[in-house]
């Protein structure tokens, strides 16, 4: 068996091979597209965490209240998103929510991805906020209240802050996954790294050499994560905590 490294220098129309590897103009060889295909997958990760982190937060705040009602709502979010597993949620999106909901039809499949996606992992960050927050001590919260706070100044000020910092090793975890499991796009056709493999394989028969590709990507981006949020975690770490030196 003999690998051909090439394949990413052919322009994917005409199969010529291209000096540099990177067409221009109307010249778009396969590393073009590996390029391109990255970038819709760190698009759709992006978003969908930055989704995930304002309703998981939020979600997680909701289920530490004394209100019950809210605790209610707050459970039953995660365990809705929690409970069905992504790629129904993703089809979802796509084919029935637009039928019941017509406003969503003029939204691109991209954005119904990202929320997707982003409500699946809010799930897992509610769980992880209302577990943080339950591990800080009582009195941190009377003490707040006492000074004068109200509940949610006592949230912001008080409880978030020290919350976060300690659940940041579960949320790079998340931040991973989301990475990995953007990979369901390609269900609904969104041009991202494993939508790639799968047509670019097709078209060269050099699967070998196109999923090797997108796997390093895949890796050097959840590695990338690993490595920023190790740097915060030393950052923000809280001296008596736990993990605190």
């Amino acid at each position: 068996m003999t690998w051909d490294w090439q394949i990413f220098c052919t322009e994917t129309v005409t199969g010529e091979v291209l000096p540099g590897c990177f067409g221009r103009g109307g010249d778009i060889t396969y590393l073009n597209w590996l390029m391109s295909a990255w970038g819709w997958t760190l698009s759709v990760s992006a978003l969908a965490l930055i989704v995930a982190l304002v309703f998981g937060s939020l979600m997680g705040i909701l289920r530490t209240t004394p209100d019950r009602r809210l605790v209610f709502f707050g459970n039953a979010w995660t365990e809705l998103f929690r409970n069905i597993p992504l790629l129904v949620q993703i089809f979802l999106w796509y084919h029935v929510l637009p039928s019941l909901f017509k406003p969503l039809q003029a939204f691109p499949s991209f954005v119904l991805v990202v929320f997707a996606l982003g409500f699946f992992t809010s799930a897992r960050i509610s769980e992880q906020v209302r577990a943080g927050i339950q591990s800080l001590p009582r009195g941190q919260r009377y003490a707040g209240l006492a000074m004068g706070l109200t509940l949610p100044q006592t949230y912001r000020y008080v409880l978030l802050p020290m919350a976060f910092r300690i659940i940041v090793p579960p949320l790079t975890s998340e931040a991973m996954n989301i990475i990995k499991n953007s990979s369901v796009a390609f269900a609904v056709s969104i041009a991202e790294l494993t939508m790639f493999a799968l047509q670019a394989g097709e078209e060269t028969s050099r699967n070998i050499e196109m999923y090797l590709a997108v796997t390093v990507l895949y890796f050097v981006s959840a590695f990338a994560i690993n490595r920023a949020a190790l740097f915060i975690e030393n950052r923000v770490r809280v001296p008596g905590m736990i993990g605190g030196k």
